[in-house]
């Protein structure tokens, strides 16, 4: 018998620590090499930690949320004989920044998803807080596998369907230990589980009363609360909000739609983006960051756009390099690229970082004014509010034309109320004169 020890690896250039934001395994189990061990965090990139021996595990470092220290014992493992390696293995940095992706986006077959291991019941909370594949992202799926794990058996998949698999996770159910007949596990199997185990047939539809959950939060959910925490509490926030005549932005965009041939569909996003870098140029103050401890603030010539982007991990901000520098159309598609970078955890550290200027939209779910928290180095960031048909005098006449709400939230230390309402008058004959954009 020999002890191996896994360390952590550099996980990125600078990286001092990672978090640990999910355990594949526990102490006593029995571990193959390339086997997953753990989920680890930096910044906004998780990396998955495989095995390079096989053996039984035999200490973990910590539980999840914790940080640990690049270098340090992240998992002993007790190897045999032959297994145990010479010597430790030479820990070879990962691409810095680079997105791992998660084990559902690494299986081959788009329409299956194979399950080595049962559904762990205690692990459903931190797959969520995680960002493992959501309900919704599984039932995209036509199939999935289950296995069937009797004791002293060798494992054989077996086929359920996506309904199936996130009922059990919901009711806590291990699909190993579920009985069927035939090749598929059924509702019917579990609805016996659950009869056969005194408990109710529906987790859902029984009427009764859900457990209380504690969910740690861990990842980038923390990451998430503490910047928010520390931008509410660094930074005077003010909020100006302004309504803009969108009706003929949204006739030239759905014009634009469709004779758009081989271009990505337009969404209000590019438009109100080339507003605004053509706009701060005038108001260089309000594309700029502020260094409070240096006392020293950076008026940039480029416009690096962060997008805040919702994801099944919680919010992520990719960024449009040098925005300014691109058409309408290619704007569009820098935004579709990203966005899909975000939400399959592909995005790499340069696509999450150094934003100059932040612009956020929740679509029609936006409601009528928000107030967006800046985050720092930033001074500035717009918030996008949904488009309504209102009634509204026209040269005289009432006619009905479509509104939209933009809020602007400021850093009071370095822009003035003034500023920030004659930035968004300075919008509005762009945004509601859209040929102006496209000139």
């Amino acid at each position: 018998m020999a002890t191996y020890q896994f360390k952590l690896p550099d996980i990125g250039e600078g990286i001092a620590e990672a978090e640990i934001v999910a355990w594949h395994i526990k102490v006593g189990d029995r571990v193959e090499e390339d086997q997953q061990l753990a989920d680890m965090m930096t910044d906004k990139a998780t990396v998955e930690m495989e095995s390079p021996v096989a053996g039984v595990v035999k200490s973990l470092a910590g539980e999840v949320g914790d940080q640990i220290a690049i270098g340090s014992v992240l998992v002993e493992i007790e190897t045999e004989g032959a297994d145990a390696p010479a010597a430790e293995a030479e820990e070879v940095p990962l691409a810095d920044g680079a997105a791992v992706p998660t084990p559902a986006q690494e299986e081959a077959n788009p329409t299956l998803e194979v399950a080595p291991e049962p559904v762990r019941p205690e692990r459903s909370a931190e797959r969520a807080v995680e960002g493992r594949p959501t309900e919704q992202q599984d039932e995209r799926r036509s199939t999935s596998l289950g296995t069937n794990d009797d004791a002293g058996a060798h494992k054989t998949p077996i086929l359920t369907t996506p309904a199936v698999r996130a009922r059990a996770r919901d009711l806590g159910i291990d699909l190993g230990q579920v009985k069927h007949q035939g090749e598929h596990i059924r509702h019917a199997d579990l609805d016996a589980y659950l009869l056969y185990n005194g408990g109710q047939v529906s987790g859902r539809s029984s009427g009764a009363a859900r457990a209380d959950e504690q969910i740690k939060v861990v990842g980038l959910r923390r990451k998430i609360a503490e910047n928010m925490q520390a931008a509410k509490r660094r930074i005077p926030h003010f909020a100006l909000v302004e309504e803009f005549d969108v009706t003929a932005l949204e006739e030239t965009r759905a014009m634009m739609n469709r004779d758009r041939g081989q271009n990505p569909k337009l969404t209000l996003l590019p438009f109100l983006i080339t507003a605004l870098v053509r706009t701060f140029p005038d108001f260089p103050m309000i594309n700029a960051t502020y260094d409070d401890e240096a006392n020293v603030v950076t008026r940039h010539g480029g416009v690096h756009m962060g997008m805040a982007a919702q994801t099944p991990s919680g919010l992520m901000v990719p960024v449009i390099r040098n925005a300014e520098r691109l058409s309408i159309w290619q704007l569009a598609a820098e935004i579709a690229r990203l966005s899909d970078a975000a939400k399959t955890g592909k995005a790499t550290r340069e696509e999450l970082s150094n934003p100059t200027f932040t612009i956020s939209s929740l679509g029609p779910w936006g409601g009528i004014a928000s107030t967006p928290v800046i985050s720092p180095p930033q001074v500035a960031t717009v918030a996008v509010n949904k488009v309504e048909e209102k009634v509204v005098p026209v040269n005289g006449e009432l006619e009905i034309r479509k509104r939209m709400n933009l809020s602007l939230s400021c850093d009071h230390r370095v822009v003035d109320g003034w500023d920030a309402a004659t930035f968004l008058q300075a919008l509005k004959p762009l945004i509601e004169n859209p040929l102006r954009l496209l000139a």
